[in-house]
């Protein structure tokens, strides 16, 4: 958690936070549950989920939680380093840590289809995203913002006080979705400062 705090970030077994000589564009960005206010387009998103079924997870490589990952990245992440994907990359990605016993799956299901999982790390005081993968034939669902907002409810009923959304670079399309999520704290190095909407 200390180092979460101050900008850090885990991938696997690694714990890290970005440094390139002259550049400070990687933000670490957090959503403070206590000032959190769903908007209109967020509360439809829940809405229109009312009928899957959520359940924590442990962290493992079945064949139906990695087909869901492998059908994710070939589709979504092609143009990636992450592609093409692998068992043993899913593996290293998302079910190895430094504290696995702190590591969830967040599965969503529709009846028993699995439709989404959000992989995440239970810190002290809030949630870490570490990566979510959907079905992408479930585009309508918004599963991805669904999965931050779901951690978001969740946190809030478990009287947590952050949402750790990893990092943002403010020029980076594939990240902006972040900024969706009001009011939302940036690391500028120092200490953490809320982010005026954009």
């Amino acid at each position: 958690m200390q180092l979460t705090d101050i900008g850090f970030r885990r991938s696997g077994k690694h714990i890290y936070r970005p440094w390139c000589e002259g550049c400070g564009e990687c933000k670490s960005v957090r959503v403070p549950l206590s000032d959190y206010k769903e908007s209109k387009s967020q509360k439809r998103v829940l809405k229109r989920n009312n009928d899957l079924q959520v359940s924590f997870e442990l962290p493992s490589v079945t064949d139906e939680i990695y087909a869901l990952y492998e059908r994710y990245i070939c589709q979504r992440h092609s143009d990636g380093d992450m592609y093409p994907p692998s068992m043993a990359q899913f593996k290293d990605f998302l079910c190895d840590s430094p504290s696995s016993s702190n590591t969830r799956f967040i599965c969503f299901r529709l009846d028993k289809k699995l439709l989404a999982v959000a992989v995440v790390d239970m810190l002290p005081a809030g949630i870490s995203a570490i990566y979510t993968f959907f079905d992408p034939d479930y585009h309508a669902r918004s599963l991805g913002r669904l999965a931050v907002l779901w951690q978001i409810r969740w946190g809030k009923s478990q009287k947590m006080s952050f949402v750790y959304l990893g990092y943002w670079i403010k020029e980076c399309q594939k990240m902006s979705y972040k900024t969706e999520y009001q009011p939302l704290e940036v690391f500028d190095g120092v200490d953490w400062q809320t982010l005026a909407p954009l």
